[in-house]
């Protein structure tokens, strides 16, 4: 049977729909009107004889046939600039998109990005942060580095730091806090995993007291309040090495519990980027002592 007619343009325009989750923005992109964005994803699929994208009120949301034609497609794009760049001479630039939980961004990443922007001048690293909750396929990213057990499903994970949770506080909250029955008359600020607390009382042999002070959804707004002495935070001391050097933030007991650890994730199903693979080795390195990169494309 022969196999239909596929516009290559209409590739291109499915390629940057999906990539930026809207044709408004696709277009704007490609530098065209939306209407002409949707009458070549609309020719696409009648030509194809499936549905890539759903249209909804909260915008598109890709069909499992379009998630399994995205990644092939971008790969298949980006080689071919790979390609011509060489044959012409010039020096291919890669656009990377990671999505980083706050806390990693600030108390890890950030300060060793100019090492990595040093060493790979021809990638073209953009950072975007979030609290933990993100979607790499909907918001358009290659890779993500987020919290926790690392069984995301439909992801790989690459493990890059344990995340040991102790209390914090400031310097004036600590002068109380002798032993861990101490921190009783103390606010126990709290994150949105209600299991924490619970689980560092119980490593302690301590009964864990009622739990009643704030619940944030950011260790760093966590970090910033415990820092202004108006309560102890459990947080990753790895991420606040910084501010406890500082003396902001003081670490009163050795006690600590691994509930998670930070993870380098993207779509299992994803061919790799010479990018992908060079940021991600990069990170291996950096986290000293954790799994080598040895992803095939």
């Amino acid at each position: 049977m022969d196999r239909p007619d596929i516009p290559l343009n209409g590739l291109r325009v499915f390629e940057a729909a999906f990539r930026q989750g809207s044709f408004t923005r696709a277009a704007i992109e490609l530098r065209v009107t939306q209407a002409a964005v949707s009458h070549q994803v609309a020719r696409l699929e009648d030509r194809l004889g499936i549905t890539l994208f759903l249209r909804t009120s909260s915008g598109l949301v890709p069909t499992d046939e379009g998630r399994a034609l995205y990644p092939v497609l971008e790969h298949g794009f980006d080689a071919m600039a790979r390609a011509l760049d060489r044959i012409t001479g010039h020096r291919h630039i890669e656009v990377l998109k990671v999505g980083v939980v706050s806390t990693f961004a600030v108390g890890w990443l950030l300060p060793k990005l100019p090492a990595f922007r040093q060493s790979h001048p021809e990638i073209d690293l953009r950072i975007s942060t979030n609290n933990n909750r993100v979607d790499i396929l909907r918001e358009g990213l290659d890779m993500a580095i987020r919290y926790g057990a690392g069984n995301w499903t439909g992801v790989a994970a690459e493990l890059l730091v344990n995340a040991h949770l102790t209390p914090l506080c400031a310097p004036s909250v600590a002068e109380f806090l002798a032993v861990p029955r101490n921190l009783g008359r103390e606010v126990l600020l709290r994150s949105y995993r209600s299991d924490e607390w619970p689980r560092w009382f119980a490593e302690t042999g301590v009964f864990c007291p009622p739990l009643t002070g704030p619940v944030f959804d950011s260790s760093l707004a966590l970090a910033d309040v415990a820092s202004d002495g108006a309560g102890v935070a459990l947080l990753p001391v790895e991420m606040f090495a910084r501010r406890i050097a500082e003396g902001r933030l003081v670490q009163p007991f050795k006690t600590t519990v691994s509930i998670g650890s930070y993870f380098l994730t993207w779509q299992a199903d994803r061919p790799s980027t010479p990018a992908m693979a060079d940021f991600a080795k990069w990170l291996c390195a950096a986290s000293a002592g954790q799994q080598v990169w040895n992803r095939g494309g």
